[in-house]
């Protein structure tokens, strides 16, 4: 549980990050201290036998690696509509983390796995991910700075909207009405005077 919990918070950290960095570094500090808890109680507590001590140090580097490899895919994916650039970019990247972090955190495995052929392939997965994913953000057409993931600030710029297109329509319709009003008094002074045109 404390895994995913972690996972959960470090994912909406980084894909959110942009739009507040203040409040999402903290979100993804607490992220990165449950997903430590997780490793403590998974690998030293609950463990049959405990690591040495250069192992353990090598164990919780590799989980912070997996937890913000796991944050970046599961984050670039659930959000992809919504920052399509940003997604493109974290999904391989993720991908790639992830597979390096959790090499590094198997203690059967070597991490001359990494440069082998499964590596590769997690590689070549990472590579076909972002030109996939960066195309399908180019047919999205998202405009530069804005995102369709908004988090209650579309009443602010509906406010915005509404009282620029109030202010617009205003001055354009008090000199309809002046001149309306000025035509006919023109119209009778003329006809007063006596003169016709």
């Amino acid at each position: 549980m404390l895994y995913f919990v972690g996972a959960g918070l470090i994912s909406g950290a980084v894909v959110h990050h942009p739009l507040d960095p203040a409040r999402y570094t903290k979100i993804a500090v607490v992220g990165v201290l449950v997903f430590l808890a997780a490793t403590v109680v998974n690998e030293f507590l609950l463990a049959t036998e405990r690591p040495a001590p250069r192992r353990a140090v090598l164990i919780i580097a590799a989980s912070l690696m997996l937890s913000f490899g796991i944050g970046m895919l599961s984050g670039g994916l659930q959000h992809f509509e919504d920052f399509p650039d940003r997604g493109a970019v974290l999904v391989p990247l993720g991908i790639t983390v992830s597979f390096i972090a959790f090499v590094l955190k198997d203690a059967e495995s070597s991490w001359r796995r990494i440069f082998g052929p499964l590596g590769l392939a997690v590689l070549l997965a990472a590579a076909v991910s972002f030109f996939g994913l960066r195309a399908v953000a180019d047919g999205l057409g998202e405009p530069s700075g804005e995102s369709g993931h908004s988090h209650g600030d579309s009443t602010e710029e509906e406010t915005d909207e509404h009282s620029t297109k109030e202010e617009s329509t205003a001055p354009a319709a008090e000199p309809s009405a002046a001149e309306s009003s000025a035509a006919p008094e023109e119209e009778s002074g003329h006809a007063e005077d006596g003169h016709s045109h």
